[in-house]
């Protein structure tokens, strides 16, 4: 038995006890890791050199590069880092900034997505007003009021997990430290607290999902009312990867946050913390990229030098 005042350390869960695996899995990661940010930086390297992306669309698609970069490198390289070493630990100090860090970075992300959402509304539902409603100080106020609810949530999920009392060990089940795995060392009532804070998130992810919706029911509407086939299809596949990157984004999250108790166990609880933290931000540039030529371009002069 300790309670959190002893707690100077975590132990994480480890991928296997076998050397050779252990190499194997740090080697996927390794892979994972450099592809997502050589996709999440050729698209703000992309965005930031070519004057012709400088649009709401694509100064949103940066934000998003960016909290891709800062969730996959929250997690991945201490995982790594354990891998390579043969290690599980992780200080009581970098659980918390993990913690903080995670709950931020993925918050901010889908209040970002919902942002992004409303600016294909306001392009195709109500195009002549497109420059006046999405302006540059109009843009910069939404991107940072999505960055300010993720931080705003980060620290009052943090705060009130690490303010329970720990006496039930030192051990996750899970190669990164997330609410549920703490909340089972705690020996107090927390349930209480918990749900309270739950149910602002709730509101948060409630309101930007009815929003994105709302949008999209919108949308849809009026790509149909378009006459041609042509301009439907043009319409409407510039939503396409936002679609994609939401249903990505909420799938994962979903099966890793809501799925039941009953059928929660180490591997499972492991392959969904995988999906969750590291499948989308690695494979969101794939998507943005492979149905938008104007990224695509500005990022094949990037790579091949032809840059101007």
């Amino acid at each position: 038995m300790c309670n959190s005042s002893s707690i100077t350390e975590f132990l994480l869960l480890p991928f296997t006890d076998t050397r050779e695996l252990q190499l194997l899995h740090f080697g996927l990661f390794l892979g994972i890791y450099l592809a997502a940010i050589l996709g999440n930086s050729l698209i703000l390297t992309g965005v930031a050199c070519n004057y012709r992306l400088h649009t709401p669309m694509y100064f949103f698609l940066l934000n998003l590069a960016l909290l891709d970069l800062g969730s996959i490198s929250t997690s991945i390289p201490k995982a790594m880092a354990n891998s390579l070493w043969g290690t599980r630990a992780i200080s009581y100090t970098g659980c918390a900034a993990q913690l903080f860090l995670l709950i931020f970075f993925n918050l901010a992300e889908f209040s970002l997505l919902t942002v992004m959402a409303y600016d294909r509304y306001i392009a195709i539902c109500k195009p002549l007003h497109y420059g006046s409603l999405l302006g540059s100080r109009a843009c910069a106020t939404m991107a940072a009021a999505a960055w300010g609810s993720g931080f705003l949530h980060a620290v009052l999920h943090t705060a009130n997990t690490f303010s329970l009392p720990l006496c039930n060990g030192n051990t996750l089940d899970q190669f990164f430290c997330e609410i549920p795995q703490i909340l089972k060392l705690s020996c107090s009532d927390f349930y209480v607290r918990e749900v309270e804070v739950l149910a602002v998130t709730a509101f948060l992810f409630g309101g930007c999902f009815l929003f994105i919706l709302l949008s999209y029911v919108q949308i849809f509407r009026a790509v149909l009312r378009i006459p041609s086939q042509q301009g439907r299809h043009k319409a409407f596949s510039t939503c396409l990867p936002h679609l994609a990157v939401v249903s990505l984004f909420l799938s994962t999250a979903v099966f890793a946050n809501l799925k039941p108790p009953s059928i929660s166990s180490p591997p499972l609880d492991f392959i969904l913390g995988f999906l969750y933290l590291v499948v989308p931000p690695a494979v969101n540039p794939l998507i943005y990229s492979m149905r938008n030529q104007e990224l695509k371009n500005a990022m094949w002069k990037l790579m091949t030098g032809r840059f101007s």
